[in-house]
Formats: structure tokens, C-alpha cells, sequence
């Protein structure tokens, strides 16, 4: 009996996990029994000593694994060992409650609300379907906060112009509704119209809100990808400008603006709402900036009081 594919396929099938996600699994799960044959064949998932699994992850943080990996893979076999123990096929859990390296936190990537700005504002975007497309699919990003996956999944059957909405399928294929505004609305009646025109003209059958301008067909997310890093680029130096990187505009510009933290969790599609705090830390960030710039006390001889 194999363990591990009877756990991949619990993943796929009860829990309904994306290929990508069960691939990382299983990936962890074998290069773990690959290490633990090595140091001794005569070791089995279910007489497994604690430390050979600290062996482990000391062995791949002296590889220069960086410690975001190394804790997924001692995720994925904390995971793997808590069906096991459901299934009963072993009585005792080697992983419980061993840590993980410690990550540093990073305050994720955003662009400044003024270059958004001056982003929609300006004249980057061509008059064709393909300038309204692009400026569209950005404005998207930047107005709703979704994911890249989620972009490229819209269909029009899930874009209702008279209640403002947009339905999106995020990770795991959970379903929420994402409200809008009225200037987004505009625009996007605006841009449905160019699509049906830039449809008809290409035989298009595709229900993709976008499409490619060269096939007519559903954009894959590289090309996505390559759409926002162009426009990006022109209006902030940052080296990072990902669709991904939209949705961290998204939340802080929320959060600047007085949204509520539960209330861009719902909207950003999160489980827990630890996940959406990290956007906490960068507009503290942006708080102390202000202070630093604008109090008069801010930078005396004595030091800068605003850190």
C-alpha cells in the first residue's frame, strides 16, 4: 500500500486541492522518505524517530533552502501524519509540535496610490481593444483585489452589471462575490462593449471577459503577467510588478482608507484573518513615514522620535 498516493488522492478528491497544490505535496512527502531511507532503510513512516525529521530539516537549511520552503515541507508532513493517525494507520505523531525555522518577515510589495494614479490617469494606454483591455485588466486588479487566477477564470456570466458585482472562484474552488464602485462600473460597461465589437470581428465564441488579441481566446495568466509588469514599469521603478503586487495595493489602499480588517479579508478571498494583517504592518509603515515628514519633533539632534 502506498501512503502517500492514498493522501494525494484524499487531497484531490474529499478536499478538492488544486493539481498544483497536491504536486507540492506529494514532492515534500517523497523527497522526505528519499532522506529518511538514506540515513537508514530500516525506518517506515510509522516507527519514526523525531529526530531524523530535525536531521532533515538541518540538512535543508544547510542546502541554502530558504525557511518559507523548509516549513512547508515540515507542513506538508505535519499534514500527511495527521491522516495517517485519522486512518490509523500509525499511533504517534513524530511532528507534533516541532517548529519550524524562523522566517523573517517581509512587508509585502505595493505601488503608491499616487502612481496608480497617474497610471489611469495619463495617456499609457492605446485606443484600441487591446489599450482598453490592458487598462481594464489592471483596473481590475487594483479595484477588487483578486487574484491572478481569478482574472483569467472571469467569464461574463459572472460579471452582474445591474447589482455591481463580479463572482470570483478562488483557491480550492470557493466562490465570493466582489462589489464595486460606480467609476469601475463605467469603465467596465464601457470595455464589455469594445470586447463584443473586438468578439464579433475575430468569430470569438470564448465567454472570457478577456481575451487575447491575437487569438481571440481566453489570455493565459503569462501573458496577464506580462500586461501588468509593462504598464507597472512605466509609472514605479520597483523590480517587482506582479499581478500579485496589485493585490497588496488593493489591501492597503483599503486599510489607508479606512476599510475594516474582517471587511478585506471577505474581500480578498483570505481563510484567516492573520493572513490579511500583514497588510497592517505597511500601512503602519506608511504612518510612521508621514510622521517622520510632516511632525516638527519628528528629527531633532536627539534622534528621529517617529521610530
Amino acid at each position: 500500500m502506498n501512503w502517500i498516493e492514498d493522501f494525494i488522492d484524499y487531497l484531490r478528491y474529499e478536499r478538492n486541492y488544486s493539481s498544483r497544490t497536491t504536486e507540492h505535496y506529494q514532492s515534500d512527502l517523497e523527497a522526505f522518505k528519499r532522506f529518511y531511507e538514506a540515513t537508514d532503510s530500516t525506518l517506515s513512516w510509522a516507527e519514526m524517530p523525531a529526530d531524523v525529521i530535525r536531521q532533515w530539516v538541518v540538512e535543508m537549511m544547510d542546502r541554502g533552502n530558504a525557511a518559507t520552503s523548509v516549513r512547508r515541507r515540515l507542513s506538508s508532513l505535519r499534514s500527511f501524519y495527521k491522516f495517517l493517525l485519522r486512518r490509523g494507520l500509525v499511533t504517534r505523531d513524530p511532528v507534533h509540535n516541532m517548529p519550524g525555522p524562523k522566517v523573517e518577515k517581509k512587508l509585502p510589495a505595493y505601488v503608491r496610490e499616487a502612481d496608480m494614479n497617474r497610471l489611469f490617469d495619463g495617456d499609457f494606454f492605446s485606443e484600441d481593444y487591446k489599450g482598453s483591455r490592458d487598462r481594464m485588466i489592471l483596473l481590475t486588479f487594483y479595484s477588487t483585489g483578486i487574484r491572478l487566477s481569478e482574472l483569467v477564470g472571469l467569464s461574463e456570466k459572472d460579471v452582474d452589471l445591474d447589482q455591481m458585482q463580479l463572482k470570483v472562484t478562488g483557491k480550492r474552488n470557493k466562490q465570493r462575490i466582489i462589489p464595486y464602485g460606480d467609476e469601475f462600473g463605467d469603465s467596465l460597461r464601457s470595455y464589455l462593449a469594445e470586447r463584443e465589437t473586438f468578439a464579433k470581428q475575430k468569430a470569438s465564441e470564448d465567454s472570457a471577459v478577456f481575451l487575447d488579441e491575437r487569438s481571440g481566446r481566453r489570455m493565459n495568466p503569462a501573458r496577464v503577467r506580462e500586461v501588468v509588469k509593462k504598464y507597472l514599469s512605466l509609472v514605479t521603478t520597483q523590480q517587482r510588478n506582479s499581478p500579485h503586487v496589485l493585490r497588496h495595493t488593493f489591501a492597503t489602499a483599503m486599510l489607508n482608507h479606512k476599510a475594516d480588517l474582517q471587511s478585506v479579508k471577505e474581500l480578498l478571498g483570505h481563510e484567516r484573518l492573520s493572513t490579511t494583517e500583514i497588510y497592517t504592518h505597511t500601512t503602519f509603515e506608511q504612518l510612521k513615514e508621514m510622521y517622520n515628514q510632516a511632525h516638527p519633533r519628528a528629527k531633532t539632534k536627539g534622534g528621529n522620535y517617529g521610530n
